[in-house]
C-alpha cells in the first residue's frame, strides 16, 4: 500500500453524556464484542496498509488496553506496525492536543520519517466498511490535492453534527459547511481524508505558524477554493456514534439481518481483540428473541430486541427490552429494563425498574447512588 494511516482517537463529545466518563469515544463498545476503533483498524489492515498511528488523548486507558497488542489486526510485523501516540511534554511544547490538525502536527516527526507518499486520516468513532485502495485510486485519477470520503446522512440523524458538502458533476467539492443549522445537501463528510504526505506536512507547518489547530476549518474549508478537493461517495452502511441517540441506533442496527450479515459474515472481516470466554448460557426460564448475546453471559429470563455485551448476568423473572447492556453488568431478579443503556459493571438491584419513556435512559452508578439521564434528542 502506498499510504500510511492516522486514526484520530483523542476527542470527546458532550453529546455522549456520561457514557464517555471512563472511556474515549473510539473505545465505545459496539455490536456485542467490538469497539468502535475496530472498524477503521480492520478497514486499514484489509486495505493492506502496513503502518497505522493512533492519536489518543481523552480518557485513553480503556483504549490503550484494547490496543495493547497489534496482532489482532495483523499489524505486528517487522515493516510498519501499529503506533500509539499521546500528547508528550517536550522542550518546545507542553500542550495537549488543541485540535485535529494540532494532534497530527505534534507528531509530525513520525510523518517526516516515513516513506509512504500518501496519508489516510480517519476518525475512530464511525461504523463502516471501506476499501481504502479504491479511494486512493480515485484520488490519483482525479489528481486531487485532498480527497474527502462522503456518505449520505443517516436516517434520523442531526445534520448540525456534521460537515455538509456539495459536489459538482466531476466530484469536486464546491461548498463545505461545518455543522450548519440548516443544510441544502444531505451528503456529509465521513471524517476520512487522503492527502500527499509532503503536502500534509507543509499545511500542518503553515497552520502551526498561524496558531490554527483544526483540520476541517483551518485546512479543508480555508483552502477549498485554492486546492483541488474532491469527494468520494461511500456506499453501504455508515454511522457516526458521537451522540447517545446515534450510538443507541448503531448498536440496535446490528439486530437487523442485513447489517449483521454485512459486518459479521461478508468479506472482508472486522477484527477485534478477543477474550477467552465460554459461550452464553441460557438457563431454564430464559426467552431470548431478536437479540445479540456475547460470550460469558448468563441469562435466566426474558431478553428482547437487545444487545448484551460480554459477561452480563440477567436474573430470574426479569425483562430486558430494546436496550443495550454493556460488559459485566449485573441485573438482579424481577428487574425491568426498557429503552436503556446500562453502563458496564453496574448492578441493578432486584425489584427495580428502569424505563426510558422520553428517550434513551442511561443507567450509571456512583457508590450505589444511581443517576439516570434521559436523552430527549439533545
Amino acid at each position: 500500500m502506498k499510504a500510511l494511516g492516522i486514526i484520530l482517537a483523542g476527542g470527546n463529545s458532550s453529546r455522549m453524556q456520561n457514557l464517555t466518563d471512563k472511556r474515549a469515544m473510539a473505545a465505545m463498545p459496539i455490536g456485542g464484542s467490538y469497539r468502535s476503533i475496530d472498524f477503521v483498524l480492520s478497514n486499514m489492515t484489509n486495505s493492506h496498509i502496513q503502518t497505522v498511528a493512533v492519536l489518543s488523548q481523552y480518557n485513553a486507558r480503556s483504549l490503550n488496553e484494547h490496543l495493547n497488542s497489534a496482532k489482532w489486526w495483523n499489524f505486528g510485523r517487522k515493516q510498519g506496525g501499529l503506533f500509539l501516540f499521546t500528547p508528550t511534554v517536550t522542550t518546545d511544547n507542553s500542550w495537549w492536543y488543541r485540535g485535529t490538525a494540532d494532534a497530527i502536527w505534534q507528531n509530525i516527526d513520525f510523518l517526516k520519517k516515513r516513506h509512504e507518499p500518501y496519508v489516510i486520516i480517519a476518525g475512530g468513532d464511525c461504523i463502516y466498511k471501506l476499501d481504502f485502495n479504491k479511494v486512493l485510486d480515485y484520488h490519483i485519477e482525479k489528481q486531487a490535492d485532498i480527497t474527502v470520503v462522503c456518505a449520505n446522512l443517516p436516517q434520523g440523524d442531526d445534520i448540525s453534527r456534521y460537515g455538509v458538502v456539495q459536489m459538482n458533476e466531476e466530484g469536486r467539492i464546491t461548498e463545505y459547511e461545518e455543522k450548519p443549522m440548516v443544510a441544502s445537501s444531505n451528503i456529509v463528510s465521513a471524517g476520512i481524508y487522503i492527502i500527499r504526505r509532503r503536502a500534509l506536512i507543509e499545511l500542518l507547518e503553515e497552520c502551526n505558524r498561524e496558531n490554527r489547530y483544526n483540520l476541517v476549518t483551518d485546512i479543508l474549508i480555508r483552502y477549498k477554493n485554492l486546492k483541488k478537493i474532491y469527494g468520494y461517495k461511500m456506499e453501504g452502511y455508515w454511522s457516526n456514534i458521537a451522540d447517545v441517540d446515534s450510538y443507541f441506533r448503531a448498536n440496535l442496527d446490528f439486530l437487523k439481518r442485513d447489517v449483521r450479515d454485512y459486518f459479521f459474515h461478508e468479506d472482508p472481516n472486522v477484527y477485534s481483540k478477543t477474550h477467552d470466554l465460554p459461550p452464553a448460557k441460557y438457563n431454564v426460564g430464559s426467552k431470548v428473541t431478536n437479540s445479540l448475546v456475547a460470550g460469558g453471559c448468563i441469562v435466566n429470563s426474558t431478553v428482547d430486541n437487545s444487545v448484551l455485551f460480554e459477561k452480563v448476568f440477567v436474573g430470574n423473572n426479569s425483562v430486558v427490552k430494546n436496550s443495550i447492556v454493556l460488559n459485566g453488568a449485573y441485573i438482579g431478579d424481577n428487574v425491568r429494563v426498557e429503552n436503556c443503556i446500562v453502563e458496564s459493571h453496574e448492578t441493578l438491584l432486584s425489584g427495580t425498574s428502569y424505563v426510558g419513556e422520553n428517550g434513551v435512559l442511561i443507567i450509571t452508578g456512583n457508590k450505589n447512588h444511581y443517576t439516570m439521564q434521559e436523552n430527549g434528542g439533545v
